[in-house]
């Protein structure tokens, strides 16, 4: 009787096939996951994707024209705008990051 012939060629070469696909699927989305996370460190204030929950006292972002979340990011940098911890946060942000962010905010509806 012969003995069954091991698996695991056939499962490695599957196992390798999946990480090349993902991997090359993580690649193609290294921005977008960037960009996600860099909009996550608003959502404690302005909500989840900038949506911000009714009645609450930030001003929601999503749907914001770009040029105008940039605008105001430079007002809160220069402390032309009125705010409480803004001014510090805004400067945390490079003008690239800036400009991603308010691209993103104003692609949600």
């Amino acid at each position: 009787m012969t003995s069954p012939r091991p698996r695991w060629p056939r499962a490695s070469l599957v196992s390798a096939v999946l990480l090349l696909i993902g991997g090359a699927a993580c690649g193609q989305t290294a921005q977008t996951l960037q960009t996600r996370s860099l909009a996550a460190t608003c959502a404690n204030c302005h909500g989840t994707d900038g949506k911000a929950v009714q009645g609450a006292a930030m001003v929601p972002l999503a749907g914001l024209s770009k040029d105008y979340i940039v605008e105001q990011m430079q007002a809160f940098r220069e402390g032309r705008r009125p705010a409480t911890v803004m001014h510090q946060i805004a400067k945390g942000y490079s003008v690239e990051q800036v400009e991603v962010l308010a691209a993103y905010f104003a692609g949600r509806k």
